[in-house]
């Protein structure tokens, strides 16, 4: 039986985008989501673009039955772990579901991962690890920075996560982990028929931006207008969803190859470059050739005021870069939200 990466998660946004990235680079996979913040809809267009049908299961990393059902069937040999729930507001307002989701979840699926023998994982970390490093004398973040004081209980949850695997390597050396530490993935692929769909309240910048274009909403929310930036409102680190998606595919031929030392499998995916709200609203307004109407509200709890990466080290170590540009990022966005204005629920 031809082995699989078991792709937690991988109906949703930065999921389906690497279900593209892995069949460009001929690897075998198998999605299990439970579609609480997902499409299947995003399933069927993968399965257009990439013209061969999606093996899918559907269920709860938190459902060790249905775990050890799904290793029984396929032959799993690694794993890349998106599955989990990722606003950072709500997080503050329900860490009791984030804990459960993020931390519990992620400990029933590498038990069932150790019972069954697969011992190669990806993780979905998030640059939310990382200690708030005050705006005036802000540097890009390195992987050896300073983690754990984190400002939410999302960024918690994915700090106590890489502990863990952490913990378990120590325990158990013939483990392969990497761990990919994300900035803020916008953008969409080209075609134009995937992209970021949240159900609800967005809960990231890009898809309130260009819901507001579509005229989905009237006026985009600005958190904060006081904080010690160029502009008032918050810089992050914005990188190409499908520049993301190939990070994982070199994170999965890292774990494969001779090169791998535990010493050195965390890494920041980001570009390097920090832009703010307002030069993203000003970007896509470029893009989309439609005026962003937007008002500054107060500050959401757990945000803070800049937050980049140095990618210099995924480079080095993963031949990975991020190539896409700004005004890549706004048109592919664009070109996705103009085209499906509610989303996966259009069809």
């Amino acid at each position: 039986m031809q082995s699989k990466i078991l792709i937690t998660g991988g109906a949703g946004y930065i999921g389906s985008h690497t279900l593209i990235a892995l069949h460009e680079s001929n690897y075998d996979f198998i999605v299990y989501d439970n579609l609480c913040n997902s499409s299947k809809q995003s399933l069927k267009a993968v399965e257009k673009i990439i013209g061969k049908t999606i093996d899918f299961v559907q269920g709860d990393i938190r459902d060790r039955q249905a775990l050890q059902d799904l290793f029984s069937t396929y032959n799993i040999d690694s794993v890349i772990h998106f599955a989990g729930l990722k606003a950072v507001g709500e997080s503050v307002s329900n860490p009791l579901s984030y804990y459960d989701n993020n931390v519990n979840g992620t400990l029933v699926l590498l038990d069932v991962m150790k019972q069954y023998g697969c011992k190669k994982i990806v993780f979905s970390s998030s640059a939310t690890v990382y200690n708030e490093v005050s705006a005036s004398n802000y540097k890009a973040l390195e992987e050896n920075d300073p983690t754990g004081a984190t400002t939410n209980p999302y960024g918690t949850s994915k700090y106590m996560i890489e502990q863990i695997l952490n913990d378990l390597y120590t325990s158990d050396n013939t483990f392969k982990i990497a761990i990919l530490r994300y900035f803020n993935p916008v953008g969409a692929h080209e075609s134009g028929t995937i992209g970021e769909d949240p159900n609800g309240i967005p809960n990231n910048l890009m898809p309130f931006i260009s819901q507001t274009a579509v005229g989905k909403r009237e006026v985009l929310s600005v958190f904060g207008g006081d904080y010690d930036t160029h502009d008032g409102t918050g810089v992050r680190d914005y990188i190409h969803v499908v520049d993301l998606a190939n990070a994982h595919v070199k994170a999965i031929d890292y774990l494969d190859s001779k090169q791998f030392n535990i010493k050195n499998s965390t890494f920041n995916i980001g570009t390097g470059m920090g832009y703010s709200v307002l030069d993203m609203v000003e970007a896509f307004k470029l893009a989309s050739k439609v005026d962003i109407p937007y008002k500054i509200v107060p500050r959401r709890s757990g945000d803070i005021a800049k937050c980049y990466a140095d990618p210099s080290f995924a480079k080095e170590t993963l031949c990975w870069e991020a190539t896409k540009t700004l005004e890549q990022m706004c048109e592919d966005s664009w070109r996705w939200q103009s085209n499906n204005p509610d989303g996966y629920n259009n069809g």
